[in-house]
């Protein structure tokens, strides 16, 4: 099969995947949003995939969580948040040495641009102005999620076949 159709077939089952997990459990918060395992899969696969691979399949599946969840609204942020949590995460940790501490720490800031993103959308574009710091810290669990369950994800599953046929891919 060719090279292309194979990187788009997977990078589509991930970002799938992302959607299905973000809306299988959604825990609501007390403002009105919710955590889900979604940021587990945005941390696996920005590892995986990297930066440009990572970053569009991981923006695509949450966006479309929200779109097929009722919150068209957040759609647009949750692209760009995710999207870009992917996109630091798998950049960094493409300058580390790819291990268990340069995953981790390129999770961590990963998800921190996700709490960033997520702020910056709901506080300027949806015109919650300070109101929109009450979503800091859910984002912020939802990240801490995202950093233990996706790379302990990566861990076990890096050394399997067909993962790293599809690493090689993306590089």
């Amino acid at each position: 099969m060719d090279r292309h159709i194979k990187l788009i077939v997977y990078l589509s089952l991930l970002a799938a995947l992302c959607c299905v997990a973000t809306m299988a459990i959604p825990i609501p918060t007390p403002t009105g949003g919710y955590l889900n395992a979604g940021d587990i899969v945005v941390v696996f696969t920005a590892l995986l995939a990297g930066p440009l691979y990572g970053g569009v399949a991981m923006g695509l599946g949450s966006g479309l969580a929200d779109l097929f969840a009722g919150y068209a609204v957040y759609a647009p942020g949750t692209l760009l948040a995710k999207g870009l949590a992917a996109a630091v995460t798998g950049l960094i940790f493409r300058r580390t040495k790819r291990t268990l501490k340069g995953a981790v720490c390129a999770a961590v800031c990963g998800e921190l641009v996700m709490a960033a993103g997520y702020f910056l959308f709901e506080s300027v574009f949806l015109g919650f102005g300070a109101g929109a710091a009450a979503e800091i810290p859910g984002n912020l669990l939802q990240g801490a999620v995202g950093v233990i369950g996706g790379t302990a994800l990566y861990q076990a599953l890096r050394k399997v076949p067909e993962i790293e046929k599809f690493q090689y891919l993306t590089h």
